[in-house]
């Protein structure tokens, strides 16, 4: 099942209108460039890798940490710390959906006491989800410094938040739907659009 960030408009195209096929806006071969980009971009705003913790979002977050620091640990030579944060109690929707499976938190061996944690997601929309990422985190520990690490950002803030590391900067209506496909959940690398007003 793709991630999508939000839903499609709940009055979709009449059943006589045609159905527009979602649009590729990220092959494989740009999922994998953008990536690469973002680690070296990490790197150098850290002066290397030293006190460094990733932490993915889940679900597709978690993928894309791992991939970073694959990339990290190519020029480094080392492996840098790298885990999951799960966000699910502290969403700001659990009244409406209170029924959540919690995902898995993993925190390295170092812990993020006075280190910088750069989290992970796969597209930056709303906010909500990062200030709830944010919530979680100050629960663990207090980081030096936190960073944030998206593929996709397609505008649409809710809260005063920025991404530090772009993968993608992909202007949308609010009514289109966004969706991260990774090869290790559905099989393939791709970014697509779909929806919107016709």
């Amino acid at each position: 099942m793709m991630r999508s960030d939000s839903a499609l408009p709940s009055d979709g195209p009449a059943s006589d209108q045609p159905i527009e096929s979602p649009r590729v806006v990220m092959s494989s071969g740009d999922v994998s460039r953008a990536l690469r980009r973002v680690a070296h971009e990490i790197l150098e705003r850290n002066k290397g890798s030293q006190d460094l913790v990733v932490l993915g979002i889940p679900t597709r977050g978690v993928a894309l940490a791992r991939r970073l620091v694959a990339v990290m640990a190519e020029v480094e030579g080392h492996e840098v710390p790298c885990g999951a944060i799960d966000i699910t109690m502290h969403r700001d929707d659990l009244r409406r959906h209170p029924i959540r499976p919690i995902e898995h938190t993993d925190i390295p061996a170092p812990g993020i006491n006075a280190r910088t944690v750069v989290l992970v997601d796969d597209v930056l929309f709303s906010g909500r989800t990062v200030r709830a990422a944010m919530d979680a985190l100050s629960e663990l520990g207090r980081p030096q410094a936190v960073r944030l690490a998206v593929l996709v950002d397609r505008g649409h803030r809710d809260l005063p938040i920025r991404a530090d590391f772009v993968g993608k900067n992909l202007p949308t209506s609010s009514s289109e739907r966004v969706q991260v496909c990774l090869t290790e959940h559905d099989g393939l690398d791709e970014v697509r659009i779909s929806g919107g007003d016709r």
